[in-house]
């Protein structure tokens, strides 16, 4: 009944009175319909500093022009909404899975309005501005409808002499930061270093930093888009005018406490399985798969994108091919999941903390901001 009626409704767009259909029919109006993996069309971004690496390297669909940045892979922000790229859900968008779906999509968690995550690839063939990004509590003073932004990077490729810039020099306080922006200095206060392919940098709110040129990353971030240009590096726009900074935003966002960041040391867990995050807002497991891998099934989403190699998977008897630059999302619902690699096969997989929906931590938060505000 379930795969005739999959077949039967594979039109351009699924409707909000079909899917109720479809619910009623299977008899799961209860909510308990199980929720097989979901592939999404990318949403793709041109901005000044992007090359084409996410055509020729991620085999995203990219036109002829070199200046494609970012590809939003997973995405429920306003009007950026990411789109079913086939199956039963087939044409309809991520928030209203979230309105429909929740408890399906995300399980444990399914008091989320929002889906809580944005993922993406980006390729920075420039270096980008120095930015800091706001926590939750900062955002909604400047945006009542945004959220902070903590997030992650995975390095997938980069040049022998890329660079990131994250976190400032230890001593570097807002006065002496402040000096520097006068007189046009602010790198001599970031802390910056070499990366290689593999390497994973975390970088809460509050944190000064910039992507340098020659890098392609995944990334990991809360839903936002909420950010303060501190320097650009006395560029021009387009327009022939420098772009504009947010100074006095972005010191009321920084934290000067932090200091230099590192990337992270990953944690083993097993033979094939490291642990590169786990924070409050999202955990990151690096798979290196050779042999056949079952993802896990414990209530809630799991994201996955393939960083490197390429192979199938399987789930209920339908097989989805995966190849580097592939992302998949796998509801809270879904039926079990078996990985088969065809040589080596990275992944890269995305979940929320298992304590479940963040809440903030007002008393720091609010301490830490109003020394600016």
């Amino acid at each position: 009944m379930r795969r005739c009626l999959t077949a039967n409704l594979q039109g351009p767009m699924i409707n909000e009175a079909q899917s109720l259909v479809i619910d009623w029919t299977l008899g799961f109006g209860n909510g308990d319909l199980p929720m097989t993996p979901l592939r999404f069309r990318p949403l793709l971004k041109r901005i000044r500093w992007g090359g084409t690496r996410l055509g020729s390297v991620l085999g995203k669909p990219i036109g002829s022009e070199s200046d494609y940045a970012e590809s939003w892979e997973l995405c429920d922000h306003g009007s950026d909404q990411s789109v079913v790229d086939g199956g039963l859900w087939n044409g309809l968008t991520l928030r209203q899975l979230m309105g429909q779906h929740v408890r399906e999509l995300c399980g444990t968690e399914r008091r989320l309005r929002q889906f809580p995550l944005l993922v993406k690839f980006l390729d920075a063939s420039d270096r980008l501005s120095v930015q800091v990004h706001p926590n939750d509590v900062q955002a909604r003073f400047f945006n009542p409808h945004e959220n902070g932004k903590t997030e992650a990077w995975v390095i997938l490729d980069a040049r022998p002499d890329s660079r990131l810039y994250a976190g400032l020099k230890r001593g570097v306080d807002a006065f002496r930061l402040q000096q520097h922006l006068s007189a046009g200095t602010v790198e001599e206060c970031l802390h910056s270093y070499p990366v290689r392919a593999g390497d994973c940098i975390f970088i809460p709110a509050g944190t000064v930093h910039a992507i340098g040129e020659g890098i392609l990353l995944a990334e990991v971030q809360q839903s936002s888009d909420l950010t303060f240009r501190l320097h650009d590096w006395d560029r021009l726009g387009a327009d022939g005018q420098p772009r504009p900074l947010h100074i006095e935003e972005s010191l009321a966002c920084i934290d000067f406490d932090r200091g230099p960041v590192d990337p992270v040391v990953p944690r083993r867990l097993n033979l094939v399985s490291e642990e590169l995050v786990a924070s409050e807002f999202f955990t990151l497991h690096r798979h290196t798969l050779r042999d056949s891998w079952h993802a896990a099934s414990d209530g809630r989403f799991h994201a996955l994108l393939v960083l490197g190699g390429c192979g199938n998977l399987t789930c209920d008897d339908t097989e989805h091919s995966l190849q580097t630059g592939s992302t998949l999302l796998l509801p809270a619902t879904c039926p079990p999941v078996i990985v088969e690699p065809r040589g080596e096969l990275i992944l890269l997989e995305v979940f929320l903390h298992p304590a479940g929906v963040r809440q903030p931590r007002l008393k720091r938060e609010l301490t830490c901001f109003s020394r600016w505000s």
